[in-house]
């Protein structure tokens, strides 16, 4: 194993305090598009088109349904302002939304007590919050940010619940990624500067190994690449960032 993801923290502690200042310090522009997080409302579509092939895949679910996940539960892990936890409450599901930032939590559920959507926020240590398992747990663009990458991901594998489905994102540890995730993106103020550090990304053989340890088994991962006509898209080029499900062995 590599050393961006080897080191663990002596208490499993996940949440880096400087990462939830960083997020949290964005929580106010978290829903206007051309703010802070803009880059987030463009990949969100391209994410949720993968998270909904994947859901109608493994449950064998009817695929003109506007609510697939119908009575299941689902938890977001990393859910920032709640972007991705709103349309999955669309979709059908019971949803619950947990970051390491309570300003994000708290801009999440005005956010979506405004928009009359039922959605439980949780600050903190996933951990360390006492939830149950859900049929779909996500966490996208998340384990980058993380103090101890092992940890994490046995965090998430023990709140899946048999049969259920996992879905996660992550930027690839790449040349690309290093010249347009981190340094173009940043200094053309596409994602405010200190959003990512290379060193933290994971590889897809990296990912599936941490989840292979964690007792789940990673699908074929789907990348996220983005074109001057297309915008971001999924792709089969993984060298940018990549999107993946994971079940249990």
């Amino acid at each position: 194993m590599t050393d961006a993801i080897s080191g663990s923290s002596a208490q499993g502690a996940t949440i880096r305090p400087e990462e939830a200042a960083h997020f949290g310090g964005l929580a106010s522009e978290w829903w206007d598009p051309k703010g802070s997080s803009a880059m987030l409302h463009k990949l969100n579509p391209v994410r949720l088109a993968f998270l909904r092939e994947a859901v109608d895949l493994h449950w064998a679910g009817d695929v003109a349904s506007v609510r697939p996940l119908a009575g299941k539960a689902a938890l977001d892990v990393g859910c920032g302002a709640g972007l991705l936890c709103e349309p999955l409450a669309r979709l059908g599901a019971e949803v619950t939304g947990v970051d390491a930032a309570p300003e994000n939590t708290a801009a999440a559920a005005a956010h979506a007590e405004a928009a009359g959507l039922d959605i439980r926020y949780m600050p903190g240590e996933l951990g360390a919050l006492g939830l149950g398992q859900f049929d779909l747990v996500t966490a996208m663009e998340v384990i980058e940010h993380v103090a101890d990458k092992p940890a994490f991901v046995a965090q998430l594998a023990a709140r899946l619940a048999p049969g259920g489905l996992m879905v996660l994102s992550t930027p690839n540890r790449t040349l690309a990624s290093r010249t347009l995730l981190v340094g173009a993106a940043e200094t053309l103020g596409m994602v405010p500067r200190g959003t990512h550090h290379w060193d933290d990304f994971l590889t897809p053989d990296e990912l599936a190994e941490l989840l292979a340890e964690a007792g789940l088994i990673m699908g074929e991962p789907k990348g996220i690449a983005f074109s001057p006509t297309k915008g971001l898209h999924l792709s089969d080029d993984l060298s940018l960032n990549f999107i993946a499900t994971a079940r249990r062995a």
